[in-house]
């Protein structure tokens, strides 16, 4: 059995997990998830619900036998404008020149297999046509998000980062 791009192969060559289109039906998955790997970090169904309404093609589940295991939030937004912790967005600004990667969450299970690489090059790839890629660093990732070319920028203001705690890093890429 041949290996697709996003997914990875049990010992016996079954498939195991692949990364596609969220759906309405995953969001309770999508919140269990997001309440487990982020409980400083809390948000509401809605948020996720407005992403997703909002720009479906910025959001992924990963499922492993048919659960899912991981999720993928990604949408344009002006670059000096990045959203609030748990708050929903409404639109996607018609003067948008960044995509922002919102979050990228995956279960322990499914950890170290390479998995979150295809969903970000995924993203990025959504995101193609727009200046740059940005995103807020949260538990101290800096460094993990340094190995898929952001770095620290600094233009924008603290105040801007509050709601996503004190060691929130604000970071960009070109597209």
């Amino acid at each position: 059995m041949t290996k697709t791009k996003g997914e990875a192969l049990g010992e016996e060559g079954e498939r195991k997990a692949l990364w596609r289109a969220m759906k309405p039906r995953d969001l309770p998955a999508v919140l269990a998830i997001a309440d487990k790997v982020h409980p400083g970090l809390p948000e509401d169904e809605a948020v996720f619900a407005s992403r997703l309404s909002t720009f479906p093609s910025g959001c992924l589940v990963l499922e492993r036998n048919g659960i899912v295991n991981g999720y993928a939030m990604a949408h344009p937004i002006r670059l000096s404008e990045p959203p609030e912790l748990n708050v929903p967005i409404e639109a996607i600004p018609a003067d948008r020149d960044a995509f922002y990667i919102h979050d990228v969450a995956l279960l322990p299970a499914v950890r170290g297999q390479g998995l979150i690489t295809h969903a970000i090059e995924r993203l990025l790839a959504t995101g193609k046509g727009l200046e740059v890629a940005c995103l807020i660093s949260v538990y101290g990732t800096v460094d993990f998000w340094s190995r898929f070319g952001f770095e620290r920028d600094f233009r924008m203001p603290a105040a801007k980062l509050t709601s996503y705690g004190a060691d929130a890093v604000f970071m960009t890429r070109p597209l």
